[in-house]
């Protein structure tokens, strides 16, 4: 069984070989929306500066909600939502990956920034993005059942961006299927590693959530550590071969 202080310190001797590009790789992946614990949103609300009590809502009687002034308002969310829906599946899908694939070379010291285009590669990018929306479907339709079980399905499929960067054409439902494998029996320690940056986050939080970017690599060094511990298990346990990972 791996052991998550080796992975961290792992992961902290690879970061001092090149930080800064990690953490360029790590902002990308933080914008795009990248997940597997190293993506996060942050939300918050403004309140008045001289601590009134908020006025309740009145409408302008020189304003005239419309249907036409309804039917814009909703027309436009809608186009906001499916632009922003296309850059996350055909921007954000590969880049993803290429974050992955960086991650995961760098700790054999590979450091090489070209790889975050490795995705957009004509013979691999309809591949990886097929495989990365029937990923996310499959998140939505658990987490649509049930919280929990969309958790512990999340924790499932955390790996099928890690074997897209190994193998892009490896297939969709394989893709998904050695990821459940790879993380079978394994998913309450992966939760116990996020629970261990726990403190990294809240102090990054506190320095105006601006030093959490700065922890980001930190997370997504490990995590590629955790990746690589997983396809060495499954690679004995004869679970998918070295050829079929092309390693």
């Amino acid at each position: 069984m791996w052991i998550i202080k080796d992975l961290k310190k792992n992961a902290i001797v690879v970061l001092k070989q090149s930080y800064w590009k990690a953490f360029l790789a790590s902002l990308i992946l933080a914008l795009i929306g990248g997940s597997s614990g190293s993506s996060f949103n942050i939300t918050w609300n403004m309140e008045s500066s001289d601590f009134r009590l908020a006025q309740p809502f009145v409408p302008d009687p020189g304003l005239a909600f419309t249907p036409q002034l309804i039917a814009l308002f909703i027309s436009t969310m809608i186009i906001v939502f499916i632009l922003f829906l296309a850059i996350r599946i055909f921007i954000g899908y590969p880049l993803e990956v290429g974050v992955r694939k960086y991650f995961v070379n760098s700790q054999q010291l590979n450091f090489d920034l070209n790889q975050l285009g490795y995705a957009f590669n004509k013979k691999s990018y309809l591949d990886i993005i097929k495989t990365m929306f029937w990923r996310a479907l499959l998140n939505f339709l658990w987490f649509l059942l049930l919280v929990i079980p969309g958790i512990v399905a999340a924790y499932a499929y955390r790996m099928v961006p890690y074997i897209l960067s190994d193998n892009p054409n490896i297939g969709f439902k394989r893709a998904v299927k050695l990821s459940v494998q790879m993380t079978r029996g394994h998913k309450f320690h992966i939760f116990l590693m996020d629970l261990s940056f726990l403190g990294w986050l809240l102090l990054g939080t506190i320095a105006l959530f601006v030093g959490v970017l700065f922890v980001l690599p930190y997370i997504n060094a490990a995590n590629a550590e955790l990746y690589v511990a997983l396809r060495y298990y499954a690679i004995e346990k004869g679970i998918c071969t070295c050829e079929e990972l092309l390693v």
